[in-house]
């Protein structure tokens, strides 16, 4: 994370710091990220930055922390009451809070879900620490407490239902991006979302019957 030094700079100052790395890691990949187009586009000496940053990885798990957590605060806004919940309204929750972040902060979200599309899976943890385990136990503990509610089918997996749903997450992300218009309905696109995730895709033999008749 930055060092002191660095919040000790006029807002001004760590703002056009921050956006530039940002639009660096929107444009090119951490791996082909550069520091040099940093600092020039900065406007700093290449000595700064490491007055401000241990390195570009330092760097990259700021710009990531700041997503998280302006993420976080769009979910908590949605989920005020998680206890009272039936999960499936609480993933219809999280999904459009996250649909929501990622139309508000469209270079934060790509550079979030680029993330978690990478493949290094160590590089991911350094970046993450334990983020992912936290996401996924939360969902497992909602798809428990469906199961014990009797909402949920009881012989699901519960380790890999969590990470599907999480995964399925980011996919909708993208998607929304990629496809939808910027005044599209959130809450229709969740919906097909969730009414895939709640009745899956195995039509009744009754249906398949009558539309091979």
């Amino acid at each position: 994370m930055p060092k002191s030094t660095f919040f000790n700079l006029p807002e001004e100052k760590r703002n056009r710091i921050t956006e530039v790395a940002i639009d660096e890691f929107i444009n090119h990949t951490y791996r082909n990220a550069n520091i040099t187009r940093i600092v020039n586009n900065s406007g700093i000496a290449k000595g700064s930055f490491y007055q401000y940053f241990d390195d570009k990885k330092d760097l990259y798990k700021y710009v990531i922390d700041i997503s998280f957590k302006l993420k976080m605060d769009y979910l908590k806004v949605r989920l005020t009451d998680l206890e009272q919940s039936d999960f499936f309204q609480v993933v219809r929750e999280l999904y459009a809070a996250g649909l929501v972040f990622a139309k508000n902060n469209p270079k934060l979200a790509a550079i979030g879900n680029n993330l978690m599309r990478d493949n290094d899976t160590n590089f991911k943890d350094q970046i993450l620490e334990d983020s992912i385990q936290k996401t996924n136990g939360f969902f497992e503990s909602l798809l428990i407490k469906g199961i014990q509610r009797g909402s949920i089918i009881p012989n699901i997996d519960v380790k890999l239902t969590a990470f599907l749903i999480m995964s399925l997450s980011i996919s909708l992300s993208e998607y929304y991006m990629k496809e939808c218009k910027k005044d599209s309905d959130i809450m229709v696109l969740v919906d097909k979302m969730l009414y895939v995730i709640e009745n899956g895709l195995r039509g009744k033999k009754e249906d398949n019957r009558d539309v091979e008749s």
